[in-house]
């Protein structure tokens, strides 16, 4: 047997605290190896055990409704659409690689998910995410400059990484969502969600069973990248020192692609048991998590495993984040054919063990055991540590609630407030973004990116996905479970919007330290809020991802929860779309006027305030609201739908008219106001949706509303060369259009 290790300052080192450790000594009865110790330290770090975040998690729905398997039992979620196909589906963070090498950082962000949904057994048909920058555009400060320069670096590198990996790789980059705030000037947020393709009788499991059957690693070699990654997570990146920082992941979407058509081909033939993604913790995750699933072990012989580098030790084998690898259990006799099918695709396959029947992960190497521990004790739901943490009330609630929003100036001039609010980089439209990106490739996207969400069709089908990550972190700030419920409900609105019914979600939940009270408040009342939306949406959660420890010693993330939705539309020809269409149809709002600007974008760009509450939502308004605008769509009474959200009615009009950038339309509002001009045009009130229509479907649109209790209301027509709003703003929408697409690309020329 290898050493032991006695020195419970190692222990410290790897993020392991002194109960923990006693824990490992009881559980092997003697010291732990440094291999184990390696084991330990990340199968029971935040990344990979949920330690402090699994009780909040388990209070969300996670089955029900169209799932095929509930939260947490597979690499990601999958959601049966009907005609015998699943979608498979799940959003996860890159945000600390992201913040060490912003490019590979967001490049094997992309590739790690995209394998969670190829190893279902579904092709990737989309890729999606969530971003968070500092700000990039001229604020006042010393430091100014300087700060601009490091998020214009992040912001360029994240994108390039995203598009040029998924770009290779061949799946369409269709949709995303970016904000840019000081808080995340350290500590960018970088998610990814993937969505793929099944039939039901063709999916893969992440198991391993049946003694003397042989364990695979195949794909790339593995080298020292990312070793330190997962106890990584547990560190904030400011104060991690230079040895600690993780070697950066280097991803190859050309391998990647080659693994994807292996691997389904393997799962295919029907020789395969189980495969599992060697994402965080490598090996180590991988064997333990599919040993656990399948009450077995484990025996692997680590001199067998494809290296890179000749001079690795046991240690860094078992935790090598290398990319594009899958550990997959073949069943026995059937190795051959798993060997042909990986030499046909040009990877490496070497079967480096076999399952055993006891609860053990046993590893040699060099002739040494370096590890016999159980699997179980290892993973989220065995014997790896569950936290409750103490939770407190923000003091800067305090403050912030108890903001007058009528101590607020109106504008003087109405229009040039709104033109700085539309151009703000968090409304201005994100074309500098998804130009860079595939959005194209394999020819199922319908609507690109830009709208209110993105749709793909299905070939062979009358079926279309519509999906949408979204999350306001102002909002979870100012009010954790509103801000959490309006995550949900926006995204649903959004996917609405097109036409598609909301199915489930997947959640990117990102927070700061745990271990401060005041942020496990944060958590806990937005995953309240997250769940409550869902089960009143009937959107359970398919899983995801928690990132805590984004923070550094000058700044907070504000709390993130991020939601991928998924919807399905069952006719294409029922797609609909945000921007007007024909000049004299009938703009009319769905859902209530606004008497509040707490959280707005308004308030932020032209007061430099963020204060007040979240906009307040009423979920079953929200669901009432959601039905009738289906409806709408489904019976073909209206043009457009678009989703009233950061900037206020105001904006939500002017992207109406230029949405379509190669047929631009104006519009003439008149309205008489029930409260202050600026909160009617610029808050951000929840449940509203501007639609369009043409004049003799007025009436029975309006008959349809009363019965659903949604207030809908005439508020003008499309029409004419300008974007004129009562008598406080008028744009010519030729104006609009430039403002609306050239806006980020100039502040990154500046």
């Amino acid at each position: 047997m290898a050493e032991p290790i006695v020195d419970f300052s190692l222990a410290q080192e790897l993020g392991l605290n002194e109960e923990e450790y006693n824990r490992i000594l009881e559980i092997l009865g003697r010291v732990p190896t440094y291999t184990e110790l390696g084991i330990f330290s990340v199968m029971w770090s935040e990344h990979c055990s949920y330690k402090n975040s699994i009780l909040q998690i388990k209070t969300l729905p996670r089955s029900g409704g169209k799932l095929l398997v509930s939260a947490g039992d597979e690499n990601a979620g999958l959601v049966d659409i009907g005609d015998g196909l699943a979608v498979a589906f799940k959003i996860e963070s890159h945000n600390h690689p992201s913040a060490v090498e912003p490019y590979q950082g967001a490049a094997t962000g992309v590739g790690g998910i995209l394998r969670d949904i190829f190893t279902m057994g579904a092709r990737p048909v989309a890729s999606l995410n969530s971003l968070r920058f500092g700000r990039i555009t001229s604020g006042n400060g010393e430091n100014d400059k300087e700060k601009l320069t490091r998020s214009k670096y992040l912001f360029k590198n994240v994108v390039k990484g995203i598009g040029d990996y998924g770009n290779c790789f061949g799946v369409p980059t269709i949709s995303g969502e970016i904000y840019f705030e000081d808080c995340y000037h350290d500590n960018p947020l970088v998610n990814a969600m993937a969505v793929g393709i099944v039939k039901h009788n063709q999916t893969a499991s992440a198991t391993a069973k049946g003694e003397g059957n042989p364990v695979f690693i195949v794909g790339s070699s593995t080298g020292k990248d990312g070793i330190h990654g997962a106890t990584f997570a547990s560190e904030e990146i400011s104060e991690a020192s230079e040895s600690k920082r993780p070697s950066v992941q280097v991803g190859d979407p050309f391998t990647e692609k080659l693994l994807l058509e292996a691997s389904l081909e393997v799962i295919r033939s029907g020789a395969i048991v189980g495969i599992q993604d060697m994402g965080a913790a490598g090996i180590t995750c991988s064997s333990s998590e599919m040993s656990a699933k399948g009450k077995c072990g484990m025996k692997i012989n680590l001199d067998l495993v494809p290296l890179r580098d000749k001079n690795m030790s046991a240690y860094e084998i078992m935790l090598s984040e290398s990319q594009e690898r899958m550990l997959l259990v073949a069943e026995k006799g059937k190795e051959q054919i798993v060997k042909d099918i990986f030499a046909k695709w040009d990877l490496n396959c070497v079967q480096v063990g076999e399952v055993i029947p006891e609860d053990r992960l046993i590893i040699h190497y060099k002739g040494k055991l370096e590890a016999d521990v159980p699997a179980d004790v290892l993973v989220l739901g065995g014997g790896a540590p569950v936290y409750k943490r103490e939770t407190k009330k923000p003091e800067y609630l305090n403050d912030t609630m108890n903001f007058d929003p009528y101590s607020v100036k109106e504008p003087v001039r109405y229009t040039e407030a709104f033109k700085k609010i539309f151009t703000s980089p968090n409304i201005a439209n994100k074309k500098w973004v998804y130009e860079q990106y595939d959005t194209e490739v394999r020819t199922n996207t319908l609507i690109m990116p830009g709208g209110d969400a993105s749709v793909l069709r299905i070939k062979h089908t009358d079926k279309c996905l519509s999906m949408k990550t979204d999350c306001n972190g102002r909002y979870v700030y100012l009010n954790p479970y509103k801000g959490g419920m309006i995550a949900v409900c926006e995204s649903a609105r959004n996917v609405v919007c097109t036409g598609g019914k909301p199915l489930a979600i997947t959640n990117c939940l990102n927070f700061g330290n745990p271990y401060n009270p005041e942020v496990y408040y944060q958590f806990a009342e937005a995953v309240r809020g997250i769940g409550d939306a869902c089960r009143k949406l009937g959107t359970p959660v398919t899983g995801g991802n928690v990132s805590f420890y984004n923070q550094s010693k000058e700044y907070a993330v504000y709390p993130t929860p991020v939601i991928g939705m998924l919807g399905l539309i069952e006719d294409y020809k029922k797609i609909m779309t945000s921007y007007f269409k024909n000049d004299d149809d009938i703009i009319i709002l769905l859902g209530k006027r606004c008497n509040n600007i707490g959280g707005s974008e308004y308030l932020k760009i032209i007061n430099n305030k963020v204060a007040g509450d979240a906009p307040d939502i009423n979920i079953d308004e929200e669901q009432r609201l959601q039905d009738l605008t289906l409806e709408l769509i489904d019976k073909g009474l209206i043009k457009s739908a678009h989703d009233i959200s950061d900037g206020g009615l105001a904006a939500a009009l002017a992207e109406c008219c230029v949405m379509n950038s190669n047929h631009i339309r104006g519009c003439k509002i008149g309205f008489e106001y029930k409260y202050r001009k600026d909160f009617e045009l610029f808050g951000e009130s929840q449940s509203r949706i501007l639609i369009s229509a043409k004049e003799d479907k007025v009436t029975v649109i309006t008959e349809m509303a009363v019965k659903k209790n949604i207030n809908a209301e005439v508020i003008g027509f499309v029409g004419g060369k300008c974007c004129i709003i009562n008598d406080e703003i008028s744009v010519p929408v030729s104006n609009l259009k430039s403002l609306y697409y050239e806006t980020i690309e100039n502040y990154m020329n500046e």
